[in-house]
């Protein structure tokens, strides 16, 4: 009997053993600039003597590994050393990478060359951050929303709690652009802000993403109309071997992703989500019910090792209704339900981007087309039997085109770019405004194309046994609205960057360049009521930023990294509201539309400070990101003088920490710090008047105390836990994502609502002319747990 025990003990040993190491990975390694494959090159698994050897095509797999996160390394003769982003392997699945190594240009092929720890790019040597695919999943507090996860980059504020705002070393939420491997996404969220970059939950999958280059300065050239940050999303690709299937559910939406071949040389991936949150919201009773669906595609296609094609497409579809049917709501239900509008939105892009091959150099083909339809109406106090107060419908269309080439000969690296685009804006807008002392109504309707046109070039080279790096770009882009803009010479945007390794372990970086975007659709596309383009006639222009960054680098070792930056921006040009005397740069964290106002191009603004980064990541089991910036964000006001602008936050410090412990459990914590940003009192003489109050639904911000006071320092705590159960031919991942665990942030101004009679009437003052408001307090966060399963077959 005791035998027999022990023989089924050490069989389902050796099961849960060979279920445990069943995973495995496949790919090539190929030269970064011709594709070609790089025969016998080595590849290791980082922290493990585990490799495999590449044969004549570059392809490698290595098999019988542990599910979880793990990293490449290549190593061959003649080129630089190359690790490949990090990759998470499952026994559900075979993983694909692709390591792209570069030539050191060194002639004895028996040199091996160790990578420069320090060099990011050669354009952008500092500046640049990197999310892997295990930051990603088991980022705290997100709940796997992209958007959110990079909220907790280094020198990334955010405004509201519940909203996805991107707010980058105290620039404005406009100041960002978003690339999904090589297309421009114009919108990455639902319910977005539009003008803005911001909304409510973000659209992208984190199924799809590999990794996140997060640029807050040293942009290279081929990358344009961004003041503050660009982000480059990489996706990854489908399985080639046989489909596969993931399904999750979490706590406000349901996705089902699934991957495979499609034929000997395409594979795809592709997904489609649906929220619950309406039903979810309606009932624990909150005042508006939203419903969001997206859709997310990519499919590949190598022709051959010269010739690739990749498509990519994401497309939403946001719903939104009022819950007007809850009984005796509260003061703050009723508060929302007065003002908030009927918002509805669907959006989507899609992108082709063609890649050949040569033996010094690859071409770049990207054709794309996005699209983004809004609509918005209020009926006053929601009676639909009224004239509605706002009723706005928009549509925002872009087709693009761009071609860029990468040349490398010898230690010289020179990229150019040719860029146009046809676009097109639409606008009908009825909508009642009070503006000074009387209610106006506005009515207009806009129907506007632009072309656009970028060119840019950028060369870069290494000196001094490569420990020095120098790098020089120079854009321009023009476009048909108007003459001022027509012309390239006034947008010339120069750029340089410089690296110098002191030591093995210090380096110093720098850069300098001067940036421009285009203003909003929105607000190119405003008319006055007698259907004159007024910012046209106002001499509307690109706005203009000046970055200036230095930084020290520190690596004590290949898994450790410390840098400090300081940085400067010297923002003009930027669009300045002729009704409320303010920059627009101070507007956008809210929902609704941005910029579709009259403005003139006069405000300046700056923000500076420095920034320091620590990131740790050893052996795939500890991962950490420490970040504190300080920065101080100012714009001029209406006499001209500078005062802090809406995002003046002075400290964000961010810890996010991630431990894998044994048996597949993975802990994670996330503490963030921000200091109290300025706000603006309400006008409470305006807002009582009754002709104001009805056509806005809430009070009115009193623009002449512009951000005259400021919130107490907000701090947040989430945690997050993961356990992952791996079996044969499938794996279960549960987690628990809590948000808010511990909140502090003091209470900020009161809302105010109408005060009522007994009889449930409005109380009135001065002869039936105003309101009488009363203050209601202001809720702060709450905690919000999040169960998610995923389950991959």
């Amino acid at each position: 009997m005791k035998k027999s025990l022990l023989t089924i003990l050490i069989l389902i040993s050796v099961t849960y053993a060979t279920i445990a190491q069943n995973a495995q990975v496949q790919g090539r390694v190929v030269d970064a600039t011709n594709n070609e494959p790089l025969p016998f090159a080595n590849v290791i698994i980082i922290g493990t003597n585990t490799g495999a050897t590449t044969d004549f095509d570059g392809r490698f797999i290595i098999t019988g590994l542990r599910p979880g996160f793990i990293t490449l390394e290549a190593t061959y003769v003649g080129y630089v050393n190359t690790r490949s982003a990090e990759i998470q392997v499952t026994n559900a699945k075979t993983e694909f990478v692709e390591i792209r190594m570069k030539n050191a240009g060194i002639a004895l092929q028996e040199v091996e060359v160790v990578a420069n720890p320090f060099l990011r790019t050669e354009e952008s040597p500092l500046s640049l951050q990197r999310l892997t695919v295990s930051e990603i999943e088991t980022s705290p507090g997100s709940n796997r929303d992209i958007s959110r996860v990079i909220q907790s980059l280094p020198g990334v504020g955010s405004g509201l709690s519940f909203r996805n705002d991107i707010i980058i070393r105290g620039g404005g939420p406009s100041e960002a652009k978003f690339f999904l491997d090589g297309v421009e996404i114009p919108t990455i969220n639902h319910f977005a802000t539009q003008g803005s970059s911001g909304g409510a939950v973000g659209i992208l999958n984190a199924d799809f993403i590999s990794g996140v280059d997060f640029y807050s300065g040293a942009f290279p050239a081929n990358r344009g109309n961004a003041l503050s940050g660009i982000f480059e999303f990489t996706q990854k690709e489908g399985n080639k071997e046989k489909p596969k299937f993931r399904f999750s559910l979490g706590a406000s939406e349901l996705s089902l992703t699934a991957d495979g071949p499609a034929g000997d040389k395409s594979s795809f991936i592709i997904s489609a989500r649906r929220s619950y949150l309406q039903f979810l919201f309606d009932v624990i009773g909150l005042p508006f019910l939203p419903t969001f669906n997206d859709y997310q595609l990519k499919w590949k296609t190598r022709f051959n090792k010269k010739n690739e094609l990749t498509i990519v497409s994401i497309g939403s579809l946001d719903q939104f209704k009022l819950n007007t049917g809850i009984a005796n709501p509260t003061e703050e239900q009723e508060y929302i339900l007065t003002y908030l509008p009927v918002n509805e939105q669907w959006s989507y892009a899609i992108g082709g981007v063609y890649r050949h091959f040569k033996d010094r150099s690859f071409q770049t083909l990207v054709v794309s087309r996005n699209m983004l339809n809004n609509t918005s109406y209020k009926y006053p106090e929601n009676d639909e039997s009224r004239p509605r107060t706002l009723d706005y419908k928009s549509q925002e269309i872009e087709n693009k085109v761009r071609f860029e080439n990468n040349i490398r000969y010898g230690d010289y690296k020179f990229v150019y770019m040719l860029g146009s685009e046809y676009a097109k804006y639409s606008n009908n807008t009825r909508q009642q405004i009070f503006v000074g002392n009387e209610s106006l109504n506005v009515n207009y309707n806009t129907l506007l194309t632009l072309g656009k046109f970028a060119a840019s070039a950028q060369l870069s080279k290494n000196f001094v046994n490569d420990r020095l790096t120098l790098s020089a770009g120079l854009r321009t882009d023009f476009n048909t609205y108007s003459s001022r803009m027509a012309n390239p010479f006034r947008q010339l945007s120069p750029r340089i960057s410089a690296n110098y390794v002191l030591t093995d372990k210090w380096a110093l970086t720098a850069n300098a360049g001067r940036y421009y975007q285009l203003p909003a659709y929105t607000t190119l596309g405003f008319k006055d009521n007698n259907g004159v383009l007024i910012n046209k006639q106002n001499n509307l222009d690109y706005i203009a930023v000046n970055h200036i960054i230095g930084g020290v680098q520190y690596i004590p070792c290949r898994d450790i990294f410390f840098s400090l930056e300081t940085f400067y921006k010297g923002y003009s040009r930027y669009p300045f509201s002729l009704r409320d005397s303010i920059s627009l740069a101070n507007k956008g964290a809210n929902y609704g539309v941005l910029g579709d106002e009259a403005v003139v191009s006069t405000s300046n603004g700056r923000a500076y400070g420095f920034e320091l980064v620590n990131r740790t990541k050893i052996r795939n089991n500890f991962n950490m990101i420490l970040s504190y910036t300080f920065v101080r964000s100012e714009f001029e006001d209406r006499k001209g003088e500078y005062i802090p602008s809406s995002w003046d936050f002075r400290h964000i410090g961010v810890l996010t920490v991630t431990r894998n412990l044994p048996k597949n459990w993975i802990v994670g914590a996330k503490w963030r710090f921000d200091g109290g940003l300025p706000y603006t009192p309400f006008d409470l003489e305006k807002s009582s008047l009754i002709a104001a109050w009805d056509a806005q639904g809430q009070p009115y911000l009193d623009f002449s105390r512009l951000n005259q006071l400021r919130l107490d320092p907000y701090n947040q705590l989430d945690i997050r836990v993961d356990k992952k159960y791996f079996f044969d031919k499938w794996s279960l991942m549960l987690y628990l994502d809590v948000q808010n665990l511990y909140n502090y942030q003091a209470k900020g101004p009161d809302n105010y609502v109408r005060e009522r009679a007994p009889n449930g009437a409005f109380l009135t003052t001065d002869n039936n002319t105003r309101y009488v408001l009363r203050p209601i307090p202001n809720t702060t966060g709450t905690v919000l747990p999040t169960i998610g399963i995923m389950v991959e077959f």
